[in-house]
Order: C-alpha cells, then sequence, then structure tokens
C-alpha cells in the first residue's frame, strides 16, 4: 500500500500545493485526482509567481486583457480564477459527494492586506463572487488583524481557508474567530456551516532552528508543533459549545497541515506526511512530496496522538534548549506575510513585464 492510499485510508485528505495552467491543460490534475487520491489544491503569490514567469502558458490571456486597459492586479486575479474554477469544477464531484467537506480550490487575496481587515474583508467577498464556485475558499491570513476579517467573513458565509498559522497559539486563536462567526450566524438564524480550515505551516519551523538545538532535535520542532496544534483541536472541538453548535447544523475547522515538503536533502522526502499522519485533517502537499508518497510502500501509518503529552513533551525539550514556540511563531508569521508581499510584488510585476512585451 502506497502512503497516499494509507493516508486516504486513515481520513486524511491530500491537497495539491500547486497550480498551473498545464497541470489542467495536460490531464495531470486529473490524473492526481484518480491515481493518487488528491481532493483538493491550495495557490498562493509564490506559485503564480513562478507559474506566470516560467511559462508562455498565460501569454496571450495576458496580451488581450492589457489591451483592454485592465491593470496588473487584476489581469492577475481573471488567470488564476480561470485556472481555479477549471479545477474546482475537476472536484466538485468531491465536494458533493462529501456534502461540502472536501473537494475546495483555495484563492488568496492580496497579501499587502495581511494587516487590514476591512479591505481583506471587502476582497474575500469581491474574490468569492467573482469565482461563482461553492468549492472555493478564500485564503485570509491569520494574522491578528485578519482574525476579525475572518470571524466576519465566516459570518458573511464566505468559506474561508486560514493561510499563515504557526503556532498552536495562532491556531486557537483562529478556531475561536471562526467560532465567533459561526455562533454569530446561529444567533442571526443563518445557516451554521460555512466551510473553513485553518492551515498550519510546519517545515518553516525546523529552517528557523537548524544548527541551533541538539541533533537530536533536528527535524522535529515541526512536527511537534503540528502534534501539539492537533491535540488542540481535538479538545476546542469537543467542548460542550461545539456540541450546541453542532446541534444547529455547524461542522468544526478542518485543521490543514501545510508547508510540509521536506527542505532538507538528507531528511525522507514525507517527513512531515507521515508523521502528521490524522483523521479529518488536510495535508497540503507539494507536488514532488505528493509524487514521493505516491510511490512510497509502507504497510500501514499510525495516527499521531490526539492527547498532548507527547508533544508537550518534545516542546519542554526545545523550550530548554532555549527556543521560545510562541515568540518564534510570531516572527515566522511576520517573515511569512512579509515573503508573500515580496512573491506578490514580483508577480505584478511579471504581469505588467508581459502585459508590455
Amino acid at each position: 500500500m502506497t502512503t497516499t492510499a494509507a493516508l486516504r485510508r486513515l481520513g486524511q485528505s491530500l491537497w495539491l500545493d500547486n497550480i498551473t495552467r498545464s497541470l489542467l491543460d495536460s490531464g495531470t490534475l486529473a490524473r492526481y485526482q484518480d491515481e493518487l487520491g488528491v481532493t483538493g489544491l491550495t495557490s498562493n503569490p509564490t506559485i503564480y509567481d513562478r507559474a506566470i514567469g516560467g511559462s508562455a502558458d498565460y501569454d496571450a490571456q495576458i496580451a488581450a486583457a492589457a489591451g483592454a486597459g485592465v491593470p496588473p492586479e487584476e489581469i492577475f486575479f481573471g488567470l488564476a480564477l480561470d485556472d481555479l474554477t477549471r479545477a474546482a469544477d475537476l472536484f466538485r464531484p468531491i465536494y458533493d459527494a462529501t456534502d461540502g467537506v472536501d473537494g475546495f480550490v483555495s484563492l488568496e487575496v492580496s497579501p499587502e492586506l495581511a494587516y487590514d481587515a476591512a479591505t481583506t474583508l471587502a476582497e474575500a467577498k469581491r474574490l468569492w463572487a467573482k469565482g461563482g464556485r461553492a468549492n472555493l475558499l478564500i485564503k485570509i491570513p491569520g494574522t491578528p488583524e485578519g482574525l476579525g476579517a475572518i470571524e466576519d467573513a465566516i459570518f458573511a458565509g464566505i468559506p474561508i481557508n486560514v493561510t499563515l498559522l504557526f503556532s498552536p497559539a495562532h491556531y486557537l486563536a483562529c478556531a475561536e474567530a471562526y467560532t465567533r462567526g459561526v455562533e454569530r450566524r446561529v444567533a442571526a438564524g443563518l445557516p451554521a456551516y460555512v466551510p473553513s480550515v485553518a492551515s498550519l505551516f510546519i517545515s518553516r519551523w525546523d529552517g528557523a532552528v537548524a544548527g541551533k538545538v541538539p541533533a537530536d532535535l533536528e527535524l522535529q520542532l515541526g512536527l511537534a508543533v503540528g502534534r501539539r496544534a492537533y491535540a488542540d483541536s481535538v479538545a476546542f472541538f469537543a467542548t460542550d459549545r461545539w456540541a450546541a453548535l453542532t446541534a444547529a447544523g455547524a461542522r468544526p475547522q478542518r485543521l490543514l497541515f501545510a508547508s510540509t515538503g521536506t527542505k532538507v536533502a538528507t531528511a525522507s522526502p514525507t517527513l512531515y506526511v507521515t508523521g502528521l499522519a490524522a483523521p479529518d485533517t488536510v495535508n497540503t502537499i507539494p507536488e514532488e512530496t505528493l509524487l514521493a508518497a505516491g510511490a512510497e510502500e509502507l504497510s500501514s501509518v499510525d495516527p499521531i496522538p490526539a492527547a498532548a503529552d507527547e508533544a508537550d513533551a518534545m516542546l519542554a525539550r526545545f523550550a530548554q534548549a532555549g527556543i521560545d514556540v510562541d515568540a518564534l511563531g510570531l516572527e515566522l508569521q511576520h517573515k511569512g506575510a512579509a515573503s508573500f508581499v515580496v512573491s506578490w510584488t514580483s508577480l505584478l510585476a511579471r504581469v505588467g513585464e508581459k502585459s508590455g512585451a
């Protein structure tokens, strides 16, 4: 049995962390769905910066839009939505079969809005309406300002993928914002369920502490953070508060493990895949990691513990080594937001250059 098959049997969804027009046109994405069990995908500015800059697939559409006087940012959203609505239609049977739990694609608002709640909310509403697909998630960063936009977006019925979460504290703040939005819907007599995932970034933790911790702790921090967040998720949605919301028709926000490709050549390419196997969660993985998992044979995969004891013991060892997880999580979130702005700037510059050409 392959790793991808074992994870599906466990009840974890696999989403591709990539989108290009060639993946759609060549039938590769459909093949990944059929052969590897991929049930959704995500996009971000870095992915599209590479896709548009690395091929001529978008050139004709860029030229036509530029000729009509469309500004670069709107040209990009037009390109992305053309791709993502095609992908959403491909995954729509999964969305229908799971009653709106799986089968999603994601589009991110401008990263420049990470600390602007009001404009983020307005853009989330605009882009979701423009996409016109029930299984389109709008990505909003889980910054303190973003959390307010997330609550308001959930109340407005906009499906949300919360991005740029790093620490367990970030995750719990996100779950709270989602829950407040759902509670407001219930109080207003609106349908309680609005799809949402909470994307916890994993691999950047180990890059941040490389060479700063004992050798036996290398490549262990991302797993420990992910496992603690999973335990927090299980506990959060097992409360009486959520029992009442479930009775009203709500469903828990699913935890999504993001950035799960290994960045160390000597590490297993599926380190963060098999190491974060958990039912009722999502792992969104780069294409090369997906292919490795699809080729890897194993007899079974063990789910990570739903209790926090093991993760807490590992995090305590990092604390003893001088790593402040909450402080580092905040730093990683700030750096992540800044890196997406860099990619966004580069992306719009590429669109502008191709428009001029």
